[in-house]
């Protein structure tokens, strides 16, 4: 029985031989065959057939006699004596057909492989055309490497693209759009860069530098005017796109529908070749793993264009929930972004300088620090909880009087009890808080996920009106940080939530810098489908308008924060989902992947059934005999499930992932630690 932890090392071929390191080795290797006797008596010569793809589909084999002993970088020399063709071979590898690998240790002999005379080999070069889809629907044709691991490759093609940490993005299989019969006809435009030099030398420290730019751009782009307008597509955000457009996209219809999309990803430890991508086949690159590192819109222009175009898409096909209220903030913020980028090409021109995501995105609060704080100590106020509440309902919730006091929440029956013992007093310290607000119905909750031995409690309390919501969220959120109350950043966190609804306001006497009756707002292109059907555009446009009033005045690069800040505020930002079958269950339910936890949901009505956090795992394990995770938390908290939507290795990788992005720091090296990464990712499959 294979079993397996996340601490295993992988083993993998030595990585791909640069520009003419593969011809010095050969030649090398065939100096030392030369002097050796390797057709001696007691070794055989046998034929071997290779394909040279170089020689076109039509071409038979080429009949090679070797023997056992011989080197792979032997079998090549031969390969190329017999071909006659002079070019650089340097970048050409032998592809083991039946075994699924390449055969890179050229060093290596024909017996270690264990090649026998019925292997069908393939001489083909490691690089070759790929098209790749973007976030903001743009299609490149590029060349990548095909032999390399899939993480490897995408560290090349976020290389060539100028963006940074490309260890939160990877390569996954398309969905195919609805087409019509009318569109068959229809031809996509690909934007070839395939004439971009391969890139030479290490590219492992790249992830976390700043990159050379010129004229604002890398140099391979600055070469024609051609190639600077693919680079402006990539790095300015994207017209509204029409209603038809999004009706033809894959748009999920459950969490299973997205749970199915999540079983798509490539594994990041194998090749491209391996997982049976051809040249010229399509892929896209996405963004997965979405805790997002050292965000600085000077160096990330691509990055964060393609980051907010993601997010868009992820609204406007409803791949993740939102209220109506912040719908028509997120159709407000398209179309301001729309409109000023028309004035702002690039977004280069940014506000002051953000060192990562968390401070670009708390820009709109007024830094306190080194104040005097006149914050109270302690709130004592009537509120509303809830334990592990139902979905679509308010059910469940009771009053009590609650006392918030340095890191902790007590309730009580009433007033006049709480000079005794509290019913409960939860500690926040390491909890999770999120908010889960609706303007127009009044509806102030703040959702807390609290430590526990078995996993984590939901917790929820709701408030009455804005101010208290913002005093007791601000509270939580200091709390879950170690601050007390009394901590001088507490006035700024109010400051900076009371902006934050201030956005998702309406306010019908005016419409700041757009009329009501603005022709220019398509705003079926604004939002997603659901409200093409509820709403006409005549009743959208002023909902839409009014918001917009409020974000009429920011920067291009401040409104597509603020975009990514809302997303990231959602209820199920950062989730993604795979249909599993828990041990000892007899149905399939959901498991949720987050950035910083693992969350099981019930299937039927989506209600969560229990959390866990990655800081309290103790080790996971995969058997992959039987395609089965287990997971071992403190206190003896041990769960297994098979996967049923997706490979077991997603999941595990999709975890390893997760820890590995936790470790970023900026008292660390800037280089990106891939041996860890795959020793978290990896995993080992049973041969």
């Amino acid at each position: 029985m294979a079993i397996t932890s996340f601490l295993f090392v992988p083993p993998a071929f030595s990585s791909t031989p640069g520009i003419g390191t593969l011809l010095c080795q050969i030649c090398l290797l065939h100096f030392s065959l030369s002097l050796s006797p390797s057709l001696s008596p007691s070794m055989a010569a046998w034929d071997l057939s290779v394909t040279v793809e170089d020689l076109g589909p039509d071409t038979p084999p080429v009949s090679l006699s070797v023997t056992s002993d011989l080197h792979v970088g032997g079998v090549i020399l031969k390969l190329v004596e017999k071909t006659q063709i002079k070019r650089d071979w340097s970048d050409h590898a032998l592809w083991w057909e039946q075994k699924q690998c390449w055969l890179l240790r050229t060093a290596w002999s024909l017996e270690k492989y264990g090649i026998h005379a019925d292997a069908r080999l393939h001489f083909m070069p490691q690089h070759k055309p790929l098209k790749l889809g973007l976030p903001n629907g743009i299609t490149l044709r590029l060349h990548a490497c095909y032999s390399s691991p899939v993480f490897q490759t995408v560290m090349h093609i976020c290389r060539m693209l100028n963006i940074r940490h490309p260890e939160e993005l990877s390569l996954l299989r398309p969905i195919e759009e609805k087409k019509k019969k009318k569109d068959k006809d229809s031809t996509e435009e690909i934007y070839d860069l395939t004439e971009v030099p391969l890139s030479s030398g290490t590219i492992h420290s790249f992830s976390t530098s700043r990159p050379c730019l010129y004229n604002g751009m890398p140099a391979h782009f600055a070469d024609s005017p051609q190639m600077e307008a693919v680079y402006k597509m990539l790095s300015v955000t994207q017209p509204p796109p029409a209603p038809e457009v999004i009706a033809k996209q894959y748009r999920p219809a459950s969490v299973v529908d997205k749970a199915h999309i999540n079983g798509r990803w490539l594994d990041s430890s194998r090749c491209l070749m391996q997982q049976g991508i051809q040249e010229n086949d399509r892929l896209w690159l996405r963004f997965k793993y979405f805790t997002f590192y050292d965000i600085e819109p000077k160096y990330d222009v691509v990055r964060l264009t393609q980051l907010y175009e993601q997010a868009r898409w992820a609204i406007l096909l409803e791949d993740i929930d939102c209220t109506e209220e912040e719908m028509m903030l997120f159709g407000a913020l398209q179309y301001h972004i729309s409109k000023v980028s028309q004035s702002e090409p690039q977004m280069l021109s940014s506000s002051a300088a953000m060192d990562d995501l968390e401070s670009a995105l708390q820009s709109l609060e007024v830094k306190m620090e080194g104040e005097s704080s006149s914050a109270s100590e302690m709130l004592v106020e009537t509120l509303f909880i809830c334990f592990r509440p139902k979905r679509l309902t308010l059910k469940g919730y009771k009053q009590y009087w609650f006392k918030f006091q340095d890191t902790s929440i007590s309730y009580f029956k009433s007033k006049e009890e709480s000079i005794g013992e509290p019913i409960q007093q939860i500690n926040l310290k390491g909890c999770e808080v999120a908010p889960d607000v609706n303007m127009a119905a009044q509806k102030f909750l703040i959702r807390l996920l609290i430590p526990a031995p078995e996993g984590m409690n939901e917790v929820y309390l709701r408030c009455e009106n804005e101010q208290q919501y913002a005093q007791w969220m601000a509270g939580c959120r200091l709390a879950s940080k170690g601050k007390s109350l009394a901590d001088n950043s507490y006035q700024s966190e109010i400051q900076s939530i009371h902006s934050f609804l201030a956005m998702q306001k309406t306010n019908s006497s005016s419409h700041g810098n757009a009329p009501a009756n603005d022709e220019s707002i398509n705003t079926h292109s604004l939002v997603s489908p659901r409200y093409h059907k509820k709403y006409k555009a005549k009743q959208l446009t002023p909902r839409i308008l009014d918001a917009y009033q409020n974000v009429a005045q920011l920067s291009l690069t401040d409104a597509v924060m603020r975009f990514i800040q809302v997303w990231q505020a959602l209820p199920d930002f950062g989730l993604s989902y795979i249909v599993v079958r828990f041990k000892g269950s007899r149905k399939d339910e959901v498991l949720g992947i987050a950035p910083n936890r693992l969350i099981r949901i019930d299937l039927g009505v989506g209600d969560v059934v229990k959390t866990w956090r990655y800081n309290n795992m103790k080790q996971w394990n995969v058997n992959w005999d039987i395609r089965q995770m287990a997971i071992e938390f403190e206190g003896n908290v041990n769960i297994a499930f098979s996967c049923v939507t997706a490979d077991c290795k997603i999941v595990h990788e999709f975890i390893g992932g997760y820890i590995f992005m936790s470790t970023r720091s900026r008292e660390k090296s800037d280089v990106l630690n891939e041996e860890l990464f795959h020793k978290l990712t990896g995993g080992h499959e049973a041969l």
